[in-house]
């Protein structure tokens, strides 16, 4: 008997038919998923896990990534680090031979705890619109992408904002901000560069913490009303969003001075606020909403095919959603310059690092990806990991979010020596020397 007829012979004894040996054979890129899809912040977690699965669906059903299909497994974290970091070390090392490209915690908290091991390891750590502010510096965080918007270009592109409400920069002074925060690294991220800010312009700010995770916020309200502030930024998260709607209506604050940061912004933190809600403000860096082609497509491929990853369909558009589908979109574009470079096969993280640092999106090319107007211009490098730094204004009209600027843009040459003193400092602390950009090809 020969040695390719003993083969199959073993095959079919063991149950294994040749198509399912074919598929297992079949090239695949592995994503690590690190998701939270009960506790108080589940419903961020649903949906941005939700629209990145059924965009990767999408992308298989059309032939994968230059044929490499893309699979991926989920460990559930509950938002709590301990358990973020279980799931990392459990599920680095790639699945069934696909080497791991990246890994998407959506959790400050978790992306904090595993920065070293995702460097030590050389798996790109994805924290799209969050994270460390100085992770945007690659030249000393290789391996960390705060994709799209850092915590510094967020409040940044919302004083920005408020400036352009009171009649330009030089009308802030005199003028008060509270930033009521969630308490946590995420909420406390940006209080320097508010208090930079404030000394710049000439305002005053007040920093409010609202402990985790943020059912009870009387007293923190009836102090905001005793200040009087001309605008309150809301650096909210999960249930402490509608909560804090509905406590600022109890206290008559009006909610069209009220700004949602990155976090705040979705229908799920308005809705449940009901009329508490009506004229809210809020950021974002893409919109809601299903008539973007790529939308469509994910609609009638995956989703009305039965296999959407979301339980209830009817937040199948919405900002959480759409936000994991923009981010399947940066991690599976970041594959596909790669592949330009190492060859159209599954590539390991240290070649998918590199496709980031490429990673460059024009009109034309969203356009291509019918994602034209959903997702930013971006344009990374070895030096820049955020690559955009926008952010648009929508408000709440009480059923839905209506965009109602065009995109503000941070004040990215203010922040940038901002960002390398802090990444440098990191370096130094760490005995990290860092990379020669000018050299990086």
């Amino acid at each position: 008997m020969s040695k390719l007829t003993l083969t199959r012979s073993l095959i079919l004894a063991l149950g294994i038919t040749t198509a399912a040996f074919a598929a297992q054979a079949e090239p695949e890129q592995y994503f690590p998923l690190q998701s939270y899809r009960v506790g108080p912040y589940a419903a961020g977690g649903t949906g941005f896990f939700g629209g990145f699965i059924d965009y990767m669906q999408y992308i298989n059903a059309n032939g994968g990534v230059n044929g490499v299909k893309l699979t991926w497994s989920e460990c559930e974290t509950e938002y709590v680090v301990e358990k973020g970091v279980e799931c990392y070390e459990r599920l680095k090392k790639g699945l069934n031979g696909a080497p791991a490209a990246a890994t998407n915690p959506l959790s400050v908290g978790i992306a904090y705890a595993t920065l070293d091991r995702s460097t030590a390891d050389k798996l790109p750590l994805i924290t799209i619109n969050h994270g460390r502010t100085d992770s945007t510096d690659g030249s000393v965080f290789p391996y960390v992408f705060p994709l799209q918007l850092n915590p510094y270009s967020e409040v940044s592109a919302i004083v920005n904002y408020i400036a352009a409400q009171s009649g330009g920069l030089d009308k802030l002074k005199g003028k008060k901000i509270v930033t009521l925060y969630h308490g946590s690294p995420y909420g406390k991220e940006t209080i320097p560069v508010l208090d930079l800010l404030a000394k710049k312009y000439g305002f005053t700010v007040a920093h409010v913490e609202v402990p985790h995770p943020g059912n009870e916020q009387q007293s923190q309200w009836l102090n905001i009303r005793r200040d009087k502030p001309d605008w309150v930024i809301l650096r909210g998260w999960g249930v402490m969003n509608p909560v804090a709607l509905k406590t600022a209506q109890k206290v008559d604050f009006p909610a069209n001075r009220i700004i949602g940061n990155i976090w705040s912004n979705s229908e799920d933190d308005a809705a449940p606020a009901g009329t508490a809600a009506k004229g809210f403000i809020s950021i974002t860096t893409h919109p809601s909403g299903t008539q973007f082609p790529v939308l469509q497509g994910i609609k009638k491929t995956v989703v009305d095919a039965g296999k959407g990853n979301l339980a209830d369909p009817k937040r199948f558009g919405s900002v959480y959603y759409n936000l994991g589908v923009v981010n399947g979109i940066l991690n599976v574009e970041a594959v596909r310059i790669a592949q330009e470079k190492f060859g159209k096969k599954p590539l390991t993280g240290e070649q998918v690092r590199w496709g980031f640092e490429h990673l460059k999106l024009d009109d034309a090319r969203l356009k291509s990806l019918g994602a034209l107007g959903l997702v930013q211009p971006l344009k990374l490098s070895c030096s820049d990991h955020e690559g955009g730094g926008a952010v648009r204004f929508q408000q709440w009209d009480g059923q839905k979010w209506s965009v109602i600027s065009d995109w503000v843009q941070a004040d990215r040459a203010l922040l940038r020596p901002i960002i390398e003193e802090s990444a440098h400092k990191y370096a130094k602390e760490k005995g990290i020397t860092p990379r020669d950009c000018s050299k990086e090809g």
